[in-house]
Order: structure tokens, then sequence, then C-alpha cells
């Protein structure tokens, strides 16, 4: 089979009943989800192979391309979407939100801007003023739409080192950082490293760190952080807090932090992946008072607004400083000068992620969004209870939705956690703090129930206690 003009037509046709099929794949596998195993048994080898071959000489129907992307990679498809994964804070995807998501799809817009995609960067528009609403920040905030924390982060760092330096006299746009007075970054030992990598990315680098002790479950120490301000220039300062420690779900102090970083004229960024989200619930607001005082912040939607991957915002009190930092011109662009898009990103090449956004939103509503955060963190409480009342120790203090599990020895933890994975009754991680390796829980799926929260807790009890004795 040849690429000819007969072929361009034939693929032209009515798509429809293509779609119509992918969806029809998506919707039972996502049926499936509360009764499958959360762990393939496949391992990569084979996945590798049903993918691998030799590329086809000529074209292939697309009927049949969809039919071997599903028979090759089901299989080994996580569970992640379902309602008892638990690792990382990955959320699932809401009805209305994949829908929408599969429409950006199908339209094809890039969010440039607004001559280029109208349709994309109204919904984010939309859907930027609803987040910042739900979040407690200031309403003439930018919002930037990217890919994750890591993107948000690096977008907000980014513009504290376009400010801080042009406070100093120095543009950094024009000059680069040669020669550029230094910046001091203060961030608490429980940062994420996400954080860090930004700062390689941008070229402050990682050695311009300082760091805040924190407390016993993880949030800054304020009184450290002033000593740590007050114990070096006053030149130029970014501070970075965080609400939601990725092992403890811990928040900082926003309101006697920044009040303290902005004494030193510091600029302060929040990186609240998921722990932003404290905010839409009237039962854990008071841990992200102050919020409105900082100056970036970074936060995710496709954790706890479940939202399909990929999907972030980088939100910033000084939008002409943000468009500043990341925007740019060609003499082919038109439309430049309206702040939208990519004058926040560091995309030019955007798909239209207000869509699922806004019809996330939508479908949930204020008091959606409210109940899903509230539900997350009672089903955190309740996973704990039911650990401890198994006999086995929870080691933070459930504050949000993470919860921290010690099974004593680090080798047997490690164990532990691989045989509750291969178990597949739900599908958890491990991680490394304060020198132990301990099980770490992450709830965040609007999908989740008591009931998945106790077959959870009875698979890794049974398991456990199979182990240790």
């Amino acid at each position: 089979m040849v690429w000819d003009a007969s072929l361009v037509s034939r693929f032209m046709d009515d798509l429809t009943p293509l779609f119509v099929r992918a969806a029809e794949h998506a919707g039972s596998y996502r049926a499936s989800l509360a009764e499958r195993k959360v762990r393939p048994d496949v391992d990569l080898a084979a996945l590798r192979e049903a993918f691998g071959g030799p590329l086809p000489a000529g074209p292939t129907p697309p009927e049949q391309v969809l039919a071997d992307l599903v028979a090759a990679a089901e299989p080994g498809l996580m569970a992640s979407a379902g309602p008892r994964f638990f690792g990382f804070v990955v959320g699932g995807a809401l009805p209305a939100a994949t829908a929408a998501d599969m429409l950006a799809v199908g339209w094809d817009q890039n969010a440039f801007n607004a001559v280029l995609g109208p349709a994309g960067i109204a919904a984010e528009e939309a859907a930027g003023a609803w987040v910042k609403e739900l979040l407690g920040v200031p309403a003439g905030a930018s919002v930037g739409f990217v890919t994750g924390a890591q993107g948000a982060n690096t977008a907000g760092l980014v513009t504290a080192r376009h400010h801080v330096l042009g406070e100093a006299g120095w543009d950094v746009e024009r000059r680069g950082l040669f020669g550029a007075p230094p910046i001091r970054v203060i961030v608490g030992e429980e940062r994420h490293a996400t954080i860090d990598r930004s700062l390689r990315f941008i070229g402050i680098g990682v050695d311009a760190i300082e760091t805040v002790r924190a407390d016993a479950n993880g949030a800054i120490d304020v009184a450290d952080l002033e000593r740590v301000l007050s114990g070096g220039s006053r030149g130029p300062i970014i501070v970075c807090l965080q609400t939601g420690n990725v092992n403890t779900g811990a928040c900082d102090d926003l309101r006697a932090a920044t009040q303290v970083a902005h004494e030193y004229g510091a600029w302060v960024h929040v990186d609240g992946a998921f722990g932003l989200w404290a905010a839409a619930s009237p039962t854990t607001r008071h841990l992200v008072d102050g919020v409105e005082l900082a100056d970036s912040w970074a936060c995710d939607a496709h954790k706890w607004l479940n939202v399909p991957y990929d999907s972030a915002f980088a939100i910033v009190s000084r939008p002409d400083a943000h468009a500043a930092a990341m925007s740019y011109t060609a003499a082919y662009l038109t439309g430049a000068g309206a702040m939208t898009g990519s004058d926040f990103t560091a995309e030019s090449s955007r798909r239209s992620r207000g869509f699922a956004v806004w019809a996330a939103l939508r479908e949930l509503g204020r008091d959606g969004v409210a109940d899903l955060v509230a539900r997350c963190c009672a089903l955190a409480r309740r996973f704990a209870d039911g650990i401890r009342e198994a006999g086995f120790e929870v080691v933070n203090d459930v504050v949000l939705n993470q919860v921290l599990v010690g099974f004593g020895d680090d080798a047997r933890t490690d164990d532990i956690v691989a045989a509750v994975q291969q178990d597949g009754t739900c599908w958890l991680g491990a991680t490394t703090w304060r020198g132990r390796r301990l099980m770490r829980v992450s709830v965040s799926n609007y999908l989740t129930t008591e009931s998945d929260v106790d077959q959870s807790v009875a698979a890794v009890t049974r398991i456990a206690k199979s182990m240790l004795h």
C-alpha cells in the first residue's frame, strides 16, 4: 500500500466509528478498575516485545492500529486511575474531565494565544479564575497551565529570579547570570526534590541553597527561618515554602513564614503540588492560612483535582513579572501583548489543558471539590486507624492525605511493600523519612471508598503478619 491521494481521502473520511471504538476501550477499562488487580502481572520485557518489531514499510489502517495498540498496552496498564492506588500522590480522572480531554485531543487546539486557540485560552482564563478562588490566592494573579509541579515550580522560580535581580538593578533576561548579584535561596529541609531540580534548570544551582530546620512532622521551623534569613546578606533572596509534605502531608505556617520572609525583602514561592487544595475545604483550610500573602504558587490539577495527566498551574501574584520572565516574541507571531497562554509557560506548543480543568470544576462545583478534599483526608485517617488497630506503627501526624507506616526493620519494610504490590489488592510505595524506610500511603482518588480502604488495610495486615511471624 502506497501513500497516495486515495489513501489520504480514506483517512479524511468520517472518523466517528474509530473515535467511538477508542472511547469504548477507555470506558471498558475504567469500568474494570474497581475489580482489577492494581499491579499488572506482565513484565516490561514482554511489553517491549509486544510493542517492538520492525517498523512497517507501509501504512496500516487506523482501525488495525487501534486494535494493535490495545492488545499491546492493556496487559501492562497500572490501575493508577482506580480506587486502591495509593502510590505517589496520583489522583484518578473525573468523568467529565476525561471526556473533555478526549475532546481536546480530537479538536487538536494549540493554546499558544487567543489568536491560535481562542477557545482554549478562554477555557484557561475561566478555569484559572475558579482555581484561584478555590485556592485562596489573589484574583489578579496570572495562571500558567503547565505539565506538573516541576514545570510550575520552575516557572515560579524563574519569575522570582527575574524579580529579585530586577530589584537589585540587574536585568537577568538581557545580561544572564554571569556577574549578577548572588541569589540566596532559602528552603526547608523537607522540600520536594523538584525545587532543587528547578534551581539547576534556571542556572542558580543547588549551592545557593540555605536550609531551614523542619519540625517533627516536616513543616518548616519559622524561628529557624528567621535565624537563617538574618545570618546572611539582604541581597536578592528567594524563600521556598511548602503545603503538603510529600511524606507526611505537613504544611508550613504560611502566614508567619511569609511575613518573616517579606521583612527581608524575599520573594516567597509556595510548592503546593497537592497540599494547596487544602484551601478548598473548610475542614483543612486552616492548614494554609496566609496563602494569599505569598508571591507565587505551584499546584497540580492531576493530583487532588482528579484531572487526567498532565495538568498543573504556575500562579504568580505579579502577572507582568511572570510574563517578563517567561514570554517571547517573534516576527511571525500574531496576538502578542495580551499576556495569556504561553506568556506564562515555557512552551509555545501547548495542548489545551484548560478544557479538562474547566470540566472538572464544573462537574464538582465548589462543594464537590471541598468534599473531595475532606473525604480523602478522612479516608487517610481511616487507613491509619486500621493500621494501628492491627498493631503496626503510624509514624506521622496524619494532617492531610498522607500516611507513613513502619514495620521496624528497613529491609523488612521494603519486603512487605513489595509483597503488597505483588498481591495486587492495592498499590502503595516505600519512602525514606528521617532515616527510616517506611510504607507510604497517599489517598487522592475520587473513587476511593471506605470499603477500598478496609480491603487495603486487610491486605497489608495479612501480608505483614505472615512475613513477621
